[in-house]
């Protein structure tokens, strides 16, 4: 199973271990170009998480997508393995805010 695949099951695993609502984005010739690969709603708030291997790299289109998230309000975050505990981190942050 490639690297990415595998990473994005652990991410997905987590938010399930934390009644986290979310979907994988399949993107295809119908849908938006450059959605992240997860969305989830964390305490109301919407997140975009955009998944790589270590050695990935966003296109252009996935960084204007996170931004916009971003700018809106929601989070939008890239992640390789490497980051998987700042995404943990920021999600639990975001859990106990009330």
């Amino acid at each position: 199973m490639a690297a990415e695949k595998q990473f994005e099951i652990k991410i997905k695993n987590y938010l399930k271990s934390k009644n986290i609502w979310y979907v994988k984005f399949f993107a295809n010739g119908m849908t938006k170009r450059g959605v992240p690969d997860i969305l989830a709603c964390v305490n109301g708030r919407f997140y975009g998480i955009e998944v790589k291997a270590e050695d990935g790299k966003a296109s252009p289109l996935q960084i204007r997508n996170i931004e916009e998230i971003n700018s809106c309000g929601g989070v939008g975050v890239i992640v390789k393995p490497s980051g998987f505990d700042d995404l943990k981190a920021l999600i639990e942050k975001e859990l106990r805010s009330d």
